[in-house]
């Protein structure tokens, strides 16, 4: 595995005023490369060659697979034949008479960017790959982006990890789109392309915005958080399938669920941004601010009150980027036509099945099995695939269970033993329980203190830790100490969305040690 600060830029440093000048020059007359063609950059390339007289993208299908491979037969039947030939000579190396397909190779020797477009099973070796490519060839200025949008795992280490903060020079692009409306010749489409350095970012942004004019890219530098978000989302909209799906006769219920889901996905990546390495550099080693990459104000921070001092816990910078914010809520809505994200639609059939069989599934085995009988095809679903490295990313940027209860739910839905599973399906199912659950879930530690000295206001002991919370003057009594009560509610009085809530913290933190 490469080093983490490996080096990934357009520019060779120390730089100087002739050398530099001629490669901005030729970053901005430059292609973009992608290889392993699956259906976003495919589509990419279709909304390109539909709206692009000059064909600014190249493509390398993975060996062994075919160009349209992603699509369906309906969906091909339904293409242009002059745009899918437009596509063909995307991909078809101008060199070799023969016609072969391009390789990571050309598209090194022939474009300035290259974004690795494959999914999680093959993102680490095509990382490790490229780079050393990149070298033999001695096209070390190429820059180096990917879109995979789940977690990554080593299992020799037995970590998981969002790839952007194993490789924090490596640069994201995300932007959202519905399955097969980047085919739609009407419709435009937001994007960021994030690159830790500023400059990087903003020639990488206007590389993108050439390949079409219904795609709009703007820079940021927020990789890691970015891919975060990314990988969050794909699972939050599962759940927001399912909600849709499931609940759609419980109109009050929906807007608190999706407000949640869209919330905790930005909360848990501004936990991430603050486990970044390099992120005071983020801030105060560029070119110029952040402020003129379009983000309204160099830093965002949250802070909590500790031992009488603020303490900042959370970056939430990021969240300046429109696209990225777009791509979380676009996710999660049921579009007024065309089809939700396949995400979603895995949502959707967890809702029909949970409705058929009256249960949870058994695991994700089954679960995936229902996807693929309903027509997705199990490499497509990033969320799912994400959802199974969950424990380890709480564990790995310490996420507070109160910022992450919704796909603690859904994670518990799918994988949790037997004898949970039936509070868990009476949960998921029923209105009230999925809104109490939404209510109390979110609650802090401390939070619950004063819910359970109410509660529990008959004795003693909730009566004397209120009053004497409300009369410490310095307020550190409260959060240094814990209520121990006399007659505390046994665990089968409780109801059922509080049993569940401990139970997924209990079972989290267990696997977490």
């Amino acid at each position: 595995m490469l080093e983490k600060n490996f080096s990934n830029s357009f520019f060779t440093e120390p730089y100087s005023i002739e050398p530099l000048a001629t490669r901005i020059r030729e970053v901005l007359n430059g292609k973009v490369g992608f290889y392993s063609v699956g259906l976003y950059p495919a589509s990419l390339a279709y909304n390109c060659a539909l709206q692009n007289g000059d064909l600014n993208i190249l493509l390398a299908p993975r060996e062994g697979r075919e160009l349209f491979g992603a699509f369906s037969d309906i969906d091909l039947s339904k293409m242009d034949k002059g745009i899918k030939n437009k596509i063909e000579s995307m991909a078809i190396s101008n060199n070799d008479k023969s016609g072969r397909y391009n390789t990571l190779e050309d598209l090194i020797i022939n474009c300035e960017l290259v974004i690795l477009s494959s999914n999680s099973k093959h993102i680490i070796n095509d990382v490790n790959l490229v780079f050393k490519v990149r070298k033999e060839l001695n096209r070390e200025n190429v820059l180096i982006a990917c879109l995979v949008g789940s977690f990554c795992h080593d299992c020799n280490l037995h970590e998981s990890f969002v790839l952007c903060e194993k490789f924090n020079n490596l640069a994201f692009f995300s932007g959202f789109h519905r399955h097969g409306a980047l085919r739609n010749p009407l419709d435009s489409f937001t994007a960021n392309f994030c690159h830790p350095d500023a400059m990087n970012a903003i020639l990488g942004a206007k590389l993108l915005n050439k390949i079409s004019p219904n795609i709009q890219v703007s820079a940021g530098i927020h990789n890691v958080e970015g891919q975060y978000i990314k990988a969050a989302k794909n699972i939050s909209s599962i759940f927001a399938g399912f909600g849709h799906t499931f609940h759609k006769n419980n109109p009050g219920l929906l807007p608190t669920l999706l407000t949640l889901l869209l919330d905790q996905c930005l909360d848990q990546a501004a936990y991430v941004s603050m486990s970044r390495s390099d992120r005071e550099n983020l801030y105060t080693k560029q070119p110029f601010p952040i402020t003129e990459l379009g983000y309204t104000v160099q830093r965002i921070e949250a802070s909590l009150l500790k031992d009488g001092d603020f303490v900042q816990v959370r970056d939430h910078t990021f969240s300046q980027l429109t696209a990225m914010v777009a791509d979380v809520r676009g996710s999660m809505m049921l579009p007024v036509s065309g089809k939700p994200t396949r995400n979603f639609q895995a949502g959707e059939v967890l809702a029909e099945k949970m409705i058929m069989y009256e249960r949870c599934p058994t695991g994700v085995d089954e679960f995936l099995e229902w996807c693929e009988k309903a027509g997705l095809k199990r490499g497509a679903l990033e969320g799912i695939n994400s959802l199974n490295y969950w424990p380890h990313i709480l564990r790995k940027y310490s996420i507070p269970m109160n910022n992450a209860s919704m796909i603690n739910l859904l994670y518990m839905c799918i994988m949790a033993p037997d004898e949970i599973k039936q509070d868990i399906y009476n949960v998921m199912t029923s209105s009230r329980e999925l809104a109490n659950y939404c209510q109390e879930s979110v609650k802090s530690c401390k939070s619950k203190k004063i819910s359970d000295s109410l509660n529990n206001f008959h004795l003693e002991t909730s009566i004397d830790f209120l009053i004497k919370s409300l009369i410490d003057e310095d307020r550190l009594f409260f959060e240094s100490n814990d209520i121990d009560f006399d007659n505390p509610l046994k665990s089968e009085d409780k109801p059922i969305y509080n049993k569940v809530i401990d139970y997924i913290e209990t079972y989290l933190i267990e696997s977490n040690t």
